[in-house]
């Protein structure tokens, strides 16, 4: 069962939270990201990436980097931009997106449950890209980003969450993308102990977004128990900073491909191909397709739209062979356009539904020139289903690259663990 506890957050002083607050580390280019910070150096994003403190020779995982990230953090606490709560509390992090709002608990999960796959994964993660967060984590002996996790929803916290937000909100703002975040503090001890008993109920819960993040915060607990021998499994080292949500409150975008070119095939040629698995019904040269359904996707190729419905033969029960992304891999993908491995194939790109179909056409029209018979093709899809997701983790499975798209995006620097 899951072990979901309260924590001592630090946490920006009022009035400097909409200052503070910053987009995922890893959403932004160094160059972006020095942009970011110059225009505001208050954004978290100058600790969070903290070579924009310095010229562009210097390495981005340099040694000093990663100590400036910690000086920063440091000497912001001490200026007073950033208070500590006296008592170990649960948040309400609320987030409205175009009038969609999803309200989740900031809280500390055990690195114990991720090992036991009590929270379970759905991706892969890289070593290399774990190393970074590592570094920074244990460098700044803080968690500066959290993990978004789910669960299936439970009256109890619901109930609570609700009473808190009748409350005063501790911060409410407005970040330039238009999301609204509203923060709310739950200090009642019967109500912390009433959340602490219902996670305690819940059997599983699931990484919707930062398993990187997720697993370093893990390798450096890890790391501090090997350091601290007599460890009792109380430190703060043995948790990891997170958001919880209800799944019913939840939705995942769209997660389109692009394909630079027709592996050799004729447009022609390619639409016969398709046909052997899918309907294919054109759609014209008006507005992008988007899919209605599970087992419907769009296509776009040589200035026009297209609706591909997958043929029963090509249906699948399996949780993860079933899932709208297998197929345009296995029978579109792989089979016709030979990307074998699409995490390593140059020849496509993955675009985000927050991006809108019209970057699809944008970007394969890029890539096509009719004089040289050389066509892009893009693809849009219907989301993956949170209950897709937790039927693979279920199954300790994993998703093929790049299969879910959550938004609004959770933002750094409003709650920081110190481990």
């Amino acid at each position: 069962m899951a072990v979901i506890r309260p924590f001592k957050a630090v946490r920006p002083a009022k009035g400097m939270e909409e200052r503070i607050a910053a987009l995922p580390y890893d959403v932004y280019s160094r160059a972006e990201a020095k942009v970011v910070v110059e225009k505001n150096p208050d954004s978290f994003l100058a600790i969070d990436r903290a070579e924009t403190q310095f010229p562009d020779s210097v390495d981005t995982y340099a040694d000093e980097v990663y100590a400036k990230a910690a000086s920063m953090l440091k000497e912001k606490i001490e200026k007073g931009a950033f208070v500590q709560e006296d008592k170990a509390v649960y948040y309400v992090y609320e987030l409205t997106m175009d009038g969609r709002t999803q309200t989740g608990i900031t809280a500390c999960a055990s690195i114990d449950d991720y090992q036991n796959a009590v929270i379970k994964k759905h991706e892969n993660t890289r070593a290399d890209k774990e190393v970074d967060r590592i570094r920074h984590v244990d460098t700044c002996s803080a968690q500066t980003g959290p993990i978004f996790l789910a669960y299936r929803e439970n009256a109890v916290i619901s109930s609570i969450v609700e009473k808190a937000k009748s409350k005063d909100a501790l911060y409410d703002f407005t970040s330039d993308d238009g999301i609204r975040h509203r923060v709310f503090v739950i200090n009642d001890d019967a109500d912390i102990a009433a959340i602490e008993k219902a996670f305690g109920t819940i059997d599983s819960i699931y990484i919707a977004d930062g398993h990187h993040r997720c697993a370093s915060a893990v390798k450096v607990g890890l790391k501090r128990r090997e350091e601290n021998p007599g460890f009792t499994g109380d430190e703060e080292f043995n948790f990891f900073l997170s958001v919880l949500f209800p799944d019913n409150e939840l939705m995942i975008m769209d997660y389109n491909r692009v394909v630079h070119d027709l592996n050799g095939n004729t447009v022609e040629g390619f639409i016969e191909k398709i046909k052997a698995g899918f309907e294919v019904e054109e759609k014209g040269s008006g507005e992008p397709y988007k899919p209605g359904n599970k087992g419907t996707f769009g296509m776009y190729i040589d200035g026009k739209w297209y609706e591909l419905s997958v043929k029963d033969a090509y249906k699948s029960d399996d949780p993860v062979d079933g899932l709208d992304v297998s197929i345009l891999q296995k029978y579109v993908l792989d089979e016709i356009l030979d990307i074998k491995d699409p995490k390593t194939d140059n020849r496509i790109e993955f675009v985000g539904g927050i991006r809108g179909l019209k970057e699809l056409e944008v970007r394969t029209d890029n890539y096509t020139d009719a004089g040289k018979k050389e066509y892009g093709v893009a693809f849009s899809m219907y989301p993956t289903s949170i209950g897709e997701l937790f039927a693979v983790a279920d199954a300790g499975r994993l998703m093929p690259p790049k299969s879910t798209w959550f938004e609004p995006k959770l933002r750094s620097g409003i709650f920081i663990h110190l481990i």
